[in-house]
């Protein structure tokens, strides 16, 4: 007999601290380049894990997909806010309207480098969107989107 839907979501969030924490363990000393795999090792190791929760696991890690494998953040060695780690992930900047603005990263790299924007908490930043190479910027209008700009000049040179 399965356990109700509500019952296996709530163990998955109360869980998620210690499901993360082996998850970063995984990805440290296995190479894994699928979240399927992921689930599968958690849930050998008794963590209750879906794609889904595994999804934002990874995301709330900054892990980032390198090649075929996943990759934590140096975050030991690299101060925070410190974008210099970063600058060689990042290949494009531009605007898209006044509101937002889109940074082309390599492929893999986008989440991790969103990850850094969001923890530097910015005043000009609404938000970050990212997917595998693209990272949608908010901003609340054309004065903070130019501020963004100079900014992401300065650190990227892009």
């Amino acid at each position: 007999m399965q356990a109700p839907k509500a019952l296996l979501a709530e163990s998955d969030h109360s869980n998620a601290p210690a499901r993360r924490s082996l998850l970063a363990k995984i990805i440290r000393e296995h190479s894994v380049g699928r979240q399927t795999e992921l689930v599968e090792l958690l849930r050998r190791s008794g963590h209750i894990a879906t794609q889904s929760s595994v999804s934002r696991d990874l995301r709330e890690l900054g892990v980032a997909k390198i090649g075929d494998r996943y990759v934590l953040p140096e975050t030991s060695r690299v101060p925070r806010n410190d974008f210099s780690s970063l600058k060689q992930f990042v290949s494009a900047s531009f605007t898209a309207g006044t509101n937002l603005t889109v940074l082309k990263t390599t492929i893999g790299s986008a989440q991790s480098v969103a990850v850094a924007i969001d923890s530097a908490q910015w005043p000009e930043v609404v938000g970050t969107i990212s997917g595998d190479d693209t990272i949608f910027i908010a901003t609340a209008g054309a004065v903070a989107q130019r501020r963004l700009s100079e900014r992401l000049l300065s650190l990227f040179g892009r």
